[in-house]
């Protein structure tokens, strides 16, 4: 799976990057967004307040509740504003 981080998700972390191999549990956004939570401590920083990242699977605006699987490319952004 490809993960792309993005603003300050992206500084945070040190990459804007990664590809993962998912444990056999992480078959929805929110236990791929815990489990990236346990990869390191700027993980953890990052993502503490996981409320507040937003998640698009291949591209599409999904909730926390939508399956992910290996061939997935998964961006993580805060939220965006605009005017």
């Amino acid at each position: 799976m490809k993960i792309l981080y993005f603003a300050w998700l992206r500084t945070k972390i040190g990459v804007a990057t990664e590809t993962v191999d998912l444990p056999a549990e992480v078959r929805d956004v929110g236990a791929l967004v815990d489990w990236l939570k346990t990869r390191s401590p700027k993980h953890a920083d990052a993502l503490a307040n996981s409320t507040v990242v937003k998640v698009a699977v291949n591209q599409e605006h999904v909730p926390y509740d939508h399956p992910v699987g290996p061939g997935d490319e998964v961006a993580l952004f805060p939220p965006v504003t605009g005017g």
